[in-house]
């Protein structure tokens, strides 16, 4: 069995609006001025799928839309800041890694992708090399190619795979090919998701 597990409001609070003032501070752009000219669809959403694929073009990137000269330690310490992690989730997946193979799936270019264990080390000791960002599928959720593609990956049914994600398109996305989702709403917690992996456990083990 495969266990697909979403990193944002999942694993981690992600307060994006203490990202977008930290980023308002260093380029002098206001929520909506960063939002139009890198959080669209030629910007951040094509990166998350793959294009650049690499982090170094991904910051040029990002500077060019900017006019900053932001460096690779620094995005990536935003991004950390924005971050905190839910310990009581974490034994979510470590439950499922009893019965099956656990990776991270998260909506991210490849900057991001690249450094994976160093934005979410609490992740590293249950995942170990199975982190990757959407952009490492050259697709992104919720569109079912990414999700298809992660079968690919760990040659895995749809049947057979168990996916988690606090955003509901997302979920949408992969019910379409037959894999199993669960919402992460704001009233879930790890024991939750417990319950809802041993219910799809239950008829395959």
């Amino acid at each position: 069995m495969l266990f697909i597990f979403d990193m944002d409001n999942v694993l981690y609070d992600y307060h994006w609006r203490v990202r977008m003032e930290a980023l308002t501070a260093i380029t002098g752009h206001d929520f909506h001025e960063l939002r139009r000219r890198w959080w669209h669809d030629e910007g951040e959403w094509k990166a998350e799928a793959g294009q650049p694929d690499t982090g170094e073009e991904y910051l040029a990137r990002v500077n060019d839309a900017f006019g900053s000269s932001i460096t690779r330690e620094h995005w990536l310490s935003l991004r950390r800041e924005a971050m905190a992690f839910r310990p009581g989730v974490l034994p979510a997946v470590e439950f499922a890694s009893r019965y099956g193979q656990v990776t991270l799936l998260t909506n991210n270019g490849m900057l991001v992708g690249e450094h994976l264990p160093e934005v979410a080390p609490e992740l590293v000791p249950v995942f170990g090399e199975h982190m990757f960002a959407t952009a490492h599928y050259a697709a992104r959720k919720p569109d079912p190619v990414v999700y298809q593609r992660v079968l690919e990956r760990y040659g895995a049914s749809a049947a057979d795979t168990f996916f988690v994600d606090d955003t509901p398109d997302n979920l949408r996305g992969a019910t379409e090919i037959g894999i199993t989702s669960q919402w992460f709403s704001p009233h879930d917690s790890g024991e939750t998701v417990i319950q809802a992996i041993t219910e799809f456990i239950g008829p395959r083990a």
